[in-house]
């Protein structure tokens, strides 16, 4: 199902979105009791790359009314995609005329809220403007294919860092978290997308370091994780021949922290 500003979407809607692929979203996980975790972040994101990528204003509470009618009588849990792109943008002149933004609403059903564990496969990738969760995701998904008809999961990305170390960076549409021998969570320092989860995480369960993840610091760790709206916490169980443990206590503790965070309505 998808609606354009409230109602059905044409097919020359689409159409535009997919021809000129400009644009930017986020994905919801709507439960079953119907909130959000993190609703205001994830309008605050909305409201923050759209200044960003089209220069224009976007009201937060049109936004959720347009979701409120697009789930209406679906019952959960729902992934729900949020994209904000102008259909009269011509890809030859992008900035002519000024940005028009409009809301495109994408419903599906979600699965478990905690995923068996990936098996993923490190390979080198800066996305473009990493801080804008954008519609660009071909770089992304031809790594992913990549790394799954190789038998992989998923792609795990990495970027230089000073000295000529590989640093890692972030998932393929997902954060990436580390567990210390000692027990401590940390987050890769690195150009990557700030993630609503992580940021849900790190509010709710203090004390997690950020700070450069070399790849060479890899078997000194003691659990891998993954996190977004759509999976929550979801364990690593390999990177490359690297291998952990899925049942780390503190993965557990983390998925008990995030399913304990209180799902905010899609009020009237």
């Amino acid at each position: 199902m998808a609606t354009f500003d409230g109602v059905p979407a044409s097919t020359a809607q689409l159409a535009a979105l997919a021809l000129t692929n400009y644009g930017h979203f986020t994905t919801l996980r709507i439960e079953e009791g119907g909130g959000v975790r993190g609703l205001g972040p994830h309008l605050d994101r909305l409201v923050r790359d759209c200044a960003a990528v089209f220069g224009a204003a976007l009201d937060p509470g049109r936004v959720v009314a347009y979701v409120r009618e697009a789930v209406a009588g679906t019952p959960g849990p729902l992934n729900v995609r949020v994209t904000v792109f102008d259909p009269a943008l011509d890809i030859g002149r992008p900035a002519e005329p000024a940005g028009d933004p409009h809301v495109l609403v994408t419903v599906r059903p979600a699965g478990g809220l905690f995923p068996p564990p990936l098996r993923v496969t490190a390979r080198p990738y800066r996305r473009d403007v990493p801080s804008v969760k954008h519609v660009a995701l071909f770089g992304q998904l031809a790594l992913r294919r990549a790394a799954r008809s190789a038998g992989f999961d998923d792609v795990l990305f990495t970027e230089p860092g000073p000295g000529g170390a590989t640093l890692v960076s972030e998932g393929c549409t997902w954060n990436v978290g580390f567990v210390t021998a000692d027990g401590g969570v940390v987050w890769p320092e690195a150009a990557v997308l700030p993630g609503i989860t992580m940021r849900l995480l790190t509010q709710a369960r203090p004390g997690a370091l950020v700070r450069p993840v070399p790849v060479a610091e890899l078997p000194a760790m003691r659990a891998v994780f993954a996190t977004n709206a759509a999976i929550g916490v979801r364990a690593v169980r390999a990177v490359d021949g690297l291998r952990f443990p899925a049942d780390d206590p503190v993965l557990a503790e983390l998925r008990a922290v995030y399913a304990a965070l209180p799902a905010e309505p899609l009020a009237n």
